[in-house]
């Protein structure tokens, strides 16, 4: 959450000056920026493009449990837990 905070704001501040306001080391943010991102990650930006997508095609009538049915009915794996987080 923090070198997310650093890296969206790095246009506006040094990038020293933010890890030392945050308590991060520089090094470790730019290993963080150096990272690929994680298949958990992945699957959840697919995930969430797959709720908006069933979301907006029910005109925004569907709330978690009717969207997990949905999702499940085609064929696409998560728990309902996960669709409401």
């Amino acid at each position: 959450m923090r070198f997310r905070f650093i890296e969206d704001r790095r246009a506006d501040y040094p990038v020293t000056i933010m890890c030392d306001v945050l308590g991060v080391s520089p090094a470790g943010y730019y290993a963080w920026r150096s990272r690929p991102e994680s298949e958990r990650s992945l699957a959840n930006r697919d995930l969430v493009a797959d709720i908006k997508r069933v979301h907006r095609d029910t005109g925004g009538r569907y709330g978690s449990p009717r969207i997990h049915v949905e999702l499940k009915a085609q064929g696409r794996g998560a728990s309902r837990g996960r669709i409401e987080r």
